[in-house]
C-alpha cells in the first residue's frame, strides 16, 4: 500500500514512433494505481489508434478541439482541470518547440498552455534532432519554465542509428513519474548507502561472503531518491540495476567498502548501512588456485573493519541508520547492537525469511521503542523506513568554531 493518493494523469501522446510505448505506459501507470486520461495529437493517430488507447485506459480518448462529449465545448480547458499532472510521452522535438513558444494549434498543445497542473515531458526523437542546438535551447527553456524533463535514454533507434533520444522504457518512465509525485521528505540531503554482500578472496576462484541479494539496499536507495535526496550507493557484487539518478560505486571486499564509505561520508547528511559485510577476510589468501590434492588449507582469518561503528563514532557523524539480520532473539540482539553502536535507528529482520526474497518484515528500533513494519515488498518497506528516519532526522551540528 502506498502512502500517497491516486494520481490523476492526463497522458498526451504526440506523433513519434515511440507512441507504441505509450500503450504499455498506460498499463504501468495503472498498476501503480493511477487514473489515466489519454489525449492524442492528430499525428499520434498515425502511429497508434485511439481505439487501442481507449481499450487500455478504459476512458474515451480525445483528439480534437471540437469534441461534443465535453458539455461546455471547451475540452482544452476541462480535460486538465481534474488532473494532478500532464505527462507528454512521447514528446517530439516539434511538440517541445511548441511548448517553448506557447503555440496552441491543436487540442494537446492548447491543453498544455491552459493547464493549472504540472507538466512532465518524455522526449523521443532521432539522435541528430536531440543534439541539434535548437532542441537543446528548447530543453533549457522548458526546464527554466518549471517543466519536468524525463529522459531520454540512449540506444537503438527506429531509424537504425544508435544514440541519445530514445524514449525511456515504459516501466522506467512510470517509475520516474511515480517518484515525482512522492513527498520530498529528504529534499536536498546527501544520503550515503551501502548494499549487497562483500567477497573476501581465499584464492582467485574461492572466497568468503555473506548471503545478500542487495535488493533491500537498492530499494532504500530508490526510496531515498524518490524523497528528493542525492544518493551515493556503494554496492558489493550483485545482479541488480542501479536506481536511476544514484551515483553508483562498485566494490568487492569489505576493506574496499570501508575505504569507499570513509572517502564519501564527510559530505553526507545521512548514512544507511544496509550491506551484509563479511565479518572476516583471509590474511593468507593464495595468489594461485589452491589444489585439492594439497590437503585441507589452513585459513588465517582477520576481522574486517566495522563500517557502521566507524561512521557513527566520528566526532561529527551523519545521521546513522543500521541494519541487522538475526536468526534468533531478534528484538534482544538488534536493540543491543543499536545501543552498542550508538545508532539513532536500526532496522532488523530474521535472515532466514528475508535473504533473496522480494518482500520482508522489519522491526525498527529507536530511542522511542520498537516500530514493526508488517511484511510487504522491499520497496514499500524502504519507503516506510525513509518516512520514519525523516521524522527523526536532525542536521548534524557544525564542528567549525567561529
Amino acid at each position: 500500500m502506498t502512502e500517497h493518493k491516486t494520481n490523476r494523469i492526463l497522458l498526451g501522446i504526440t506523433g513519434g514512433i515511440a507512441a507504441y510505448k505509450s500503450a504499455e505506459l498506460v498499463r504501468e501507470l495503472q498498476r501503480q494505481g493511477a487514473d489515466v486520461q489519454v489525449v492524442m495529437s492528430e499525428a499520434a493517430c498515425q502511429f497508434i489508434t485511439p481505439v487501442t488507447m481507449q481499450a487500455l485506459s478504459g476512458k474515451p480518448v480525445f483528439t480534437g478541439m471540437w469534441d461534443s462529449r465535453v458539455a461546455n465545448g471547451m475540452p482544452h480547458i476541462e480535460l486538465s482541470r481534474d488532473r494532478d499532472a500532464i505527462v507528454i510521452a512521447p514528446a517530439t522535438a516539434d511538440f517541445l518547440a511548441k511548448l517553448v513558444q506557447g503555440v496552441a494549434d491543436d487540442l494537446l498543445s492548447t491543453l498544455c498552455l491552459a493547464r493549472e497542473c504540472p507538466l512532465l515531458v518524455a522526449p523521443a526523437m532521432n539522435r541528430q534532432m536531440w543534439d541539434n542546438p535548437a532542441t537543446q535551447r528548447n530543453l533549457a527553456q522548458l526546464r527554466a519554465d518549471g517543466i519536468v524533463v524525463l529522459g531520454p535514454d540512449t540506444g537503438d533507434q527506429a531509424c537504425g542509428e544508435v544514440g541519445m533520444g530514445r524514449m525511456l522504457e515504459p516501466e522506467d518512465l512510470a517509475r520516474q513519474i511515480d517518484a515525482w509525485f512522492r513527498p520530498k521528505l529528504l529534499a536536498g540531503l546527501r544520503v550515503l548507502i551501502t548494499a549487497g554482500p562483500t567477497f573476501e578472496p581465499i584464492d582467485p576462484v574461492r572466497g568468503i561472503t555473506n548471503r545478500s541479494s542487495g535488493k533491500m539496499g537498492y530499494a532504500v536507495a530508490r526510496a531515498a531518491l524518490e524523497s528528493g535526496a542525492q544518493v551515493t550507493l556503494i554496492s558489493g557484487p550483485v545482479e541488480l540495476e542501479a536506481p536511476a539518478g544514484a551515483r553508483l560505486l562498485r566494490i568487492r571486499t569489505g576493506q574496499e567498502m570501508f575505504d569507499a564509505v570513509m572517502s564519501n561520508v564527510a559530505g553526507s547528511d545521512i548514512f544507511i548501512g544496509v550491506a551484509a559485510v563479511a565479518d572476516y577476510h583471509v590474511r593468507n589468501r593464495s595468489a594461485q588456485k589452491i589444489k585439492k590434492d594439497g590437503g585441507v588449507p589452513s585459513l588465517e582469518l582477520a576481522p574486517n573493519p566495522d563500517i557502521i561503528e566507524a561512521v557513527a563514532g566520528q566526532p561529527n557523524p551523519p545521521f546513522c541508520v543500521g541494519f541487522a539480520a538475526e536468526t534468533e532473539k531478534l528484538a534482544e540482539n538488534a536493540e543491543a547492537k543499536r545501543r552498542r553502536k550508538k545508532l539513532p535507528v536500526l532496522a532488523a529482520n530474521l535472515a532466514q525469511s528475508a535473504i533473496g526474497a522480494d518482500d520482508n518484515a522489519l522491526l525498527l528500533f529507536d530511542d522511542a521503542g520498537t516500530h514493526p513494519l508488517p511484511r510487504a515488498d522491499k520497496l514499500e518497506q524502504a519507503r516506510a523506513l525513509v518516512r520514519h528516519l525523516a521524522k527523526l532526522y536532525r542536521p548534524r551540528k557544525s564542528s567549525i568554531v567561529v
